[in-house]
């Protein structure tokens, strides 16, 4: 092997002169402006340790340097890297690179494990050399090398001997986002002189971000040194004052370079980690790897882009807590299709995937408010979808009223004329639903072949679905008015604490569907039903019902487990509190009728009929929600029919058609998306309220980043100070605050303490009665956290906003579910 080659010989590869100087080789024999140079082999390497190679010791890297510097350079060998040398030019000075056999790979870079010299003249030239060659056997290369399990005797190093760019300015280029892993963006550092202050992170670069042939974004910073050649070397200085918050690159100038870093990506099909650096306006590649551990390719799952409207996590996106996978995605789009109807509407784009979590669209709601001039709406539109921040902005859409009656009257009507009908089957629905779903999965469970499922999920499965949602539309309409006059018109008689008692005891004529759960394991428990009878009646209900690739409670013997392990450990069990509660609430209705004796039984028959409507709301929503049970199956089962396993949880609902044809063209999609789904997935819950296009990466690796609000256009609204909420049950308690992400974390709720959280669902119901109040960051009086915390006498305090932001485990708090306030104690 020839001890020195020229940069771009074409027998320059990975063996003969390392990862850097193959890199260097591509890039020059491609016509890209690389400084020019050659390379030392891995050959004269090899030939220069041949006498003493048997001393090499890896557990003595100061040993080793001393052994290297004791001997010359063959005479043969060091004469070809003088001439080669000599042919740059008189004295010129040069950049002496490490450049090793495993280095610079796709899944390992070593990058900065071996050693660089820069400024190198002359008879310095040959000394540095040798010194690259010890720099294989540093204790950062070492011991890299031992933690990626590469032989040391495999390994050999080359060096690139490359003519010194006197740089004006250089820097480091990313031709994907190395944050976000996005291919349609680069992302370039760029600081004054040399690039070692870069490299060395002694220097904040400015940063450049580049797509669409634009600069979308730059960050200039404060640079306070360079590195700058001298006679002898190079140096840090200074940089000047007038220099230090200038930036570096022009906007031209930086789309020109991401457009050199494309044709670099374009050379080696991947995106590239690219060292320039720029002389008199001209850019010159030093060199180019590929970058390690990005993430991989991902789809973009965000309705944010949309436009400026105000979006929210409250309400559904409480039931709906987690990232979807494509799959539920779809079946989530056609739940809110059929159970709010009125969202089909042309121009009112009211539910949407951000980050593949579940958002609705509040515009549309408050400017038909502010074109009919309807403010007392946004008191009960703030019931139900929580609060917002006093002063913030709303964004709305230019709507003209006439507009509105134009297309919002008409759906209204159909709404409504819907709603009546569906009303009609409601009983014969909700007596029989049950049973229909059993039944539908045991026939999905026997389908022998993908083209019978297919035909069951059409005449049977779907229908039964749309059904289901249909009458959750119907349930959850009726009495809408009832429901905030009557709590209203209560709490203006007796006030807070009695009414919401009054009020409260729904489950006597049959139980709560929120309470569903807990009753259900209270009833296991205690040996009235057996885990079967649990299975069917309650297991459909979860912390995450809606996910369809998650299994149920009623399919998960070691989640029951762990339920009825939690309720042996409390001092006071759910039925203990359901009895405190009744004899709160016969009170209370025994201080209504000392007050108001004529109206006793009027009102008796009022909180009856409201009592009817919370339930069937709630048993209505119930059987939703096991609808989705019957989903689940039928996707598990054209996995099974299919071969492709949980890969049909990430495709849609429109491509699973083609898939049990047996055409698996849409597979190609489910890594992408199985990638996608797992990054969204591993990033903590986005903010209650979000204006604007919110990139969750980007918000995620904020330090500074609110859970409570997001506003893309700038604005700002301050977090406030105080804890405050909704009044969602009402009592005052002292005790341990215990925040918990999410309701796998719930054994570390020990009883008597303050259940702290963003939001609960039905699956945190079993932990309720071990929690002396609850706190949330989101909800509203008719959130499921107010509902359960109200039937069990729990004090609570939901839609706070900032609650897990504020406090912290182990604080001690005050929670007042009657003025909706929290108190930090210590």
């Amino acid at each position: 092997m020839n001890p020195v080659l020229p940069f771009d010989d074409v027998t320059a590869d990975l063996a003969s002169v390392g990862g850097k100087g193959a890199s260097l080789a591509k890039l020059a024999r491609a016509g890209l402006p690389v400084p020019g140079g050659f390379h030392i082999t891995t050959g004269a390497y090899r030939a220069f340790v041949a006498p003493f190679r048997g001393e090499i010791d890896p557990e003595d890297p100061e040993g080793v340097a001393a052994l290297f510097a004791r001997h010359e350079i063959p005479a043969p060998i060091a004469g070809e890297i003088e001439r080669a040398y000599a042919e740059l030019g008189a004295d010129v000075p040069v950049a002496v690179r490490s450049s090793a056999t495993a280095e610079d790979l796709p899944q390992m870079s070593f990058a900065g494990q071996q050693d660089t010299y820069l400024g190198i003249r002359g008879d310095a030239l040959l000394e540095a050399v040798k010194s690259c060659w010890a720099s294989l056997w540093n204790p950062r290369a070492i011991a890299y090398r031992d933690h990626n399990h590469v032989p040391h005797e495999d390994v050999a190093l080359a060096v690139v001997v490359q003519r010194l760019v006197d740089a004006d300015a250089s820097g480091i280029m990313f031709t994907a986002d190395p944050v976000t892993g996005d291919r349609g963006t680069t992302v370039i550092n760029a600081s004054w002189g040399l690039g070692e202050a870069i490299v060395g992170g002694q220097v904040t670069p400015d940063t450049i971000t580049v797509s669409g042939g634009a600069v979308t974004k730059a960050t200039t910073a404060d640079k306070t040194l360079m590195t700058v050649r001298t006679p002898t070397g190079t140096e840090e200085r200074p940089v000047p004052d007038e220099m230090r918050r200038a930036p570096v690159l022009t906007p031209g100038e930086a789309v020109e370079l991401a457009a050199l870093g494309a044709h670099v990506q374009e050379l080696y099909g991947v995106p590239m980690d690219v060292e320039w650096a720029m002389r008199k306006g001209a850019f010159a590649v030093l060199q180019a790897r590929p970058i390690t551990g990005l993430l991989p390719p991902v789809e973009e799952w965000n309705d944010s882009r949309k436009g400026d409207h105000l979006w929210t996590a409250g309400n559904f996106g409480e039931a709906i807590p987690d990232v979807m996978t494509p799959i539920t995605w779809s079946f989530v789009r056609l739940f809110i299709h059929e159970a709010m109807s009125g969202s089909a509407t042309p121009g009112f784009d009211m539910a949407g995937n951000i980050g593949g979590r579940f958002y609705m669209n509040l515009t549309p709601m408050y400017s038909l408010i502010k074109a009919l001039r309807l403010k007392s709406l946004s008191g009960p539109l703030e019931d139900v979808f929580g609060k917002i921040p006093p002063g913030l902005d709303v964004p709305r859409l230019k709507l003209l009223r006439w507009e509105f009656f134009r297309q919002g009257v008409p759906a209204a009507i159909r709404v409504r004329l819907r709603v009546r009908r569906h009303l009609k089957g409601m009983r014969a629905f909700l007596a029989t639903a049950r049973g229909r779903c059993e039944e539908l999965r045991a026939t999905v469970a026997a389908c022998g072949s993908a083209a019978e499922l297919t035909d069951l999920y059409e005449r049977q499965i779907q229908p039964y679905a749309v059904t289901s949602w249909r009458m959750l539309e119907a349930g959850g309409r009726q009495g809408g008015t009832a429901l905030l006059l009557t709590r209203s018109k209560l709490r203006k008689m007796m006030g807070d604490l009695d009414a919401e008692a009054m009020l409260t005891g729904v489950n006597a004529a049959g139980d709560l569907a929120s309470m569903g759960l807990v009753v259900g394991l209270s009833r296991l428990a205690r040996g009235e039903i057996d885990r079967e009878e649990f299975a069917r009646t309650y297991g459909h209900r979860g912390p995450h019902e809606f996910e369809v690739s998650i299994p149920r409670p009623g399919e998960d013997p070691g989640w029951i487990d762990a339920q009825l392990a939690a309720l042996r450990d409390l001092r006071t069990g759910t039925e203990t509190l359901l009895a405190r509660q009744k004899q709160a609430r016969e009170a209370a209705w025994a201080r209504f009728a000392a007050r108001y004796p004529g109206k006793v039984a009027g009102m008796r028959e009022r909180v009856r009929r409201w009592g009817e409507v919370v339930r069937d709301r709630e048993s209505t929503r119930s059987e939703a929600v096991r609808a989705f049970w019957a989903l689940r199956a039928f996707v598990v089962r054209a996995g099974e029919l299919t071969g492709h396993g949980d890969d049909l949880f990430y495709l849609y609902l429109e491509e699973l058609p083609a898939v049990l044809r047996g055409d698996t063209a849409a597979l190609e999609r489910v890594p992408v998306r199985r990638a996608t789904y797992e990054r969204y997935a591993a990033l903590p819950p986005y903010p209650a309220l979000i204006i604007g296009h919110f990139d969750p990466v980007r918000w995620a690796a904020d330090p500074d980043r609110r859970a409570d609000l997001y506003d893309a256009r700038g604005h700002t609204v301050p977090v406030s100070d105080t804890v405050t909420g909704f009044p969602g049950a009402p009592g005052v308690v002292e005790g341990i605050a215990r925040v918990l992400a999410g309701p796998e974390e719930g054994d570390r709720l020990k009883p008597g303490e303050i259940l702290v959280t963003t939001l609960t669902n039905v699956g945190w119901t079993p932990m309720f009665p071990r929690a002396a109040a609850v706190v949330t960051d989101l909800g509203a009086p008719l959130s499921h956290a107010s509902i359960v915390a109200r039937e069990l006498g729990i004090p609570a305090v939901v839609g706070t906003g900032n609650a897990t932001m504020r406090l912290h485990d182990g604080d001690r708090i005050r929670v007042d579910g009657e003025h909706g306030t929290v108190e930090l104690l210590t």
